[in-house]
């Protein structure tokens, strides 16, 4: 992440499902530096350190931790290349987001393959001016799915 002159590095390990998201940041080296849990009731952001910092959403934590907007609730689309607006997507010639334009924001799509199915190998989402979030994606790994009792309900 690239933002005021300064440069941070480090690991995400994102869960997203429908009824939330759970985020682990960590060190280049993997320890664990805070952890973000966010639903319909509210955000929660727990350091290392033992700090909580909660919030309405975990847009308005983000926003009130780091000083700047990073607009997680859009994350998981643009992450998958989804928007609302059509006009807004560039596709590549095997019909695969590359160039995403969403209000402020541009994300770039790279690729670690040519087959038409592959996801994203890396992202690179930029707010003009303000932010640069380079990520790379180790590991796309589906949810879990719904418990089977659940699922006949």
């Amino acid at each position: 992440m690239r933002h005021d002159g300064k440069s941070s590095i480090g690991q995400l390990n994102w869960r997203h499902g429908q009824d939330g998201d759970e985020l682990l940041l960590s060190s280049p080296l993997g320890q664990g530096i805070a952890e973000i849990v966010s639903n319909a009731s509210g955000a929660r952001l727990t350091g290392n350190d033992g700090s909580v910092h909660d919030a309405a959403s975990a847009d308005e934590l983000l926003q009130s931790i780091l000083g700047y907007p990073l607009p997680l609730s859009k994350l998981s689309d643009w992450v998958r290349g989804r928007t609302t607006d059509a006009d807004q997507l560039t596709v590549d010639p095997l019909g695969r987001p590359l160039h995403l334009r969403d209000e402020y924001w541009r994300i770039d799509y790279e690729y670690d393959s040519d087959d038409p199915q592959a996801l994203p190998g890396r992202l690179l989402v930029e707010r003009e001016s303000v932010l640069e979030l380079r990520l790379r994606i180790d590991d796309w790994s589906p949810l879990a799915p719904a418990d089977s009792a659940d699922a006949a309900r």
